[in-house]
């Protein structure tokens, strides 16, 4: 059922991008870090994690695949999330920019858990002359009813080094609803992204959500 709701989403937006040109662009990532942090709460144990993916783009049309390595302890046996992702994305002449997609997140090896979903995920942003930018984004979990929103700000003080915040609210269906927040700076150079980025929640029971700075070194290809 997920992998249907995914594809009839996806399928529609192949659909409306079919004016775009036969040809694309496609481009790779790869990143290691100290820690892989997801909406506030390590996603390994704390632990470093290897991610990387592939993108392709095609006028308003955009798809991509994103993988790394997990570790969600004793409640789980998988060491592997994989994304796949697609959507429409654009900019008005307003210079709003807008972006409409979905998200399937898949767990191949956890054998004895089903941890798949999906979310339908929508954003706006805006990038002043300034070199201030602001968004925000929503993202719905369509299997289980959660709800994400995310708030981000950032400030291009160079073409090389730039700095960002973001505030986002967490709310579950079943409850525990938690806000988290982050704020870090990124410099480019010989082809390399520097990253270090501060990240804490409000979320109390659990290790894996306290404050902690995570570093990331990317390469775009």
């Amino acid at each position: 059922m997920k992998f249907y709701q995914a594809g009839v989403a996806l399928a529609a937006m192949l659909a409306a991008a079919g004016t775009a040109t036969a040809q694309g662009e496609f481009s790779g990532n790869v990143a290691l870090s100290s820690d892989y942090v997801w909406r506030g709460v390590s996603q390994t144990d704390s632990d470093p994690a290897i991610s990387g993916g592939f993108d392709y783009a095609n006028g308003l049309f955009y798809a991509g695949t994103w993988a790394s390595n997990v570790d969600f302890g004793d409640d789980s046996d998988t060491n592997m999330e994989i994304d796949f992702y697609g959507g429409l994305a654009g900019e008005l002449e307003s210079g709003i920019s807008w972006d409409v997609g979905v998200i399937y997140y898949a767990y191949p090896d956890a054998e004895e858990s089903d941890l798949d979903f999906v979310e339908l995920k929508g954003a706006l942003g805006y990038g002043f002359d300034s070199g201030l930018s602001i968004g925000g984004e929503a993202y719905y979990d369509v299997d289980n009813e959660n709800l994400y929103l995310n708030a981000t700000a950032g400030f291009a003080l160079s073409d090389a080094f730039s700095v960002d915040g973001s505030v986002g609210s967490y709310q579950f269906d079943a409850g525990d609803d938690y806000t988290n927040w982050s704020l870090g700076g990124t410099y480019s150079a010989l082809g390399f992204g520097f990253d270090v980025r501060y990240w804490d929640t409000d979320l109390d029971g659990t290790d894996l959500a306290d404050e902690r700075v995570v570093f990331t070194i990317s390469r775009s290809m």
